[in-house]
């Protein structure tokens, strides 16, 4: 369906716009912080920042503007109408407690992977993973899983829109190395990644498929690094992922 353009609301798309600004390494922004990464003027970028502050979505402190747990209600109503994560959940809790290590399963809106369900055994990252957080696609074991599943110029194509930094010194970003990247994972039919997204952590994901073979989310395994071989990582951990993605497969529509 195509909506006309004079349907659309314009301050409510540019209001999202600014809500969509802040992230989990962006969480508190001035005006002209929040106006640059959404694309908007300032004093757009203003006003909506001082309504989300009257309405309780955001906190002001004179300077900087810093999300409120209000903004959860909207992405909590969200994730309850979606029934990936009731299915998912009890099985990455099993999952989780057998390996002793954090588990997580994850779908993909654009260039980010979208956690929507979540067993943690222990904290590996710096930052606090739960339902709704998002990381970016191109240098983490999901979100590489995910691409993988697309086509070969919609995975190009997202890669390309997306801005990609290195984050450590293990990052990947140039195109031909992450294009060969996803390559493997369809050859292989799992992803790892080593201390890319973060200096200490390694995670390995697999797909979760539909009975009729539609990828439709990613689950993985997320563990401190150490001095072991990833390889020996891979033979430890992916047979435990691999039996959950067979038995995942029978519950997904």
């Amino acid at each position: 369906m195509t909506v006309k353009e004079r349907d659309m609301m314009g301050g409510l798309a540019k209001g999202l716009k600014v809500i969509e600004a802040f992230s989990a390494e962006r969480p508190r922004l001035s005006i002209a912080e929040a106006a640059d990464i959404a694309g908007l003027d300032r004093a757009t970028t203003r006003r909506c920042l001082l309504t989300l502050s009257e309405l309780g979505y955001a906190a002001y402190d004179g300077k900087f503007f810093t999300v409120t747990p209000r903004i959860l209600r909207l992405g909590t109503g969200c994730l309850a109408t979606m029934p990936l994560p009731r299915i998912v959940q009890p099985t990455l809790d099993r999952l989780s407690e057998e390996i002793g290590q954090s588990t997580s399963v994850s779908i993909l809106d654009e260039w980010e992977i979208v956690y929507v369900a979540r067993a943690a055994q222990q904290r590996v990252m710096s930052i606090a993973l739960m339902p709704g957080s998002r990381l970016p696609a191109y240098c983490t074991s999901m979100g590489r899983v995910l691409l993988a599943a697309r086509a070969e110029e919609e995975a190009r194509a997202l890669l390309e829109a997306s801005p990609r930094v290195a984050r450590t010194e293990r990052t990947v970003t140039e195109m031909s190395a992450l294009m060969a990247a996803l390559e493997d994972v369809r050859r292989l039919g799992f992803a790892t990644i080593d201390q890319e997204v973060e200096t200490g952590l390694r995670s390995i994901a697999v797909p979760l498929r539909t009975s009729r073979g539609k990828t439709i989310a990613a689950l993985n395994v997320g563990l401190a690094a150490t001095a072991e071989p990833m390889a020996a990582i891979v033979e430890r951990y992916l047979p435990a992922l691999l039996k959950r993605q067979a038995e995942l497969a029978s519950m997904l529509a």
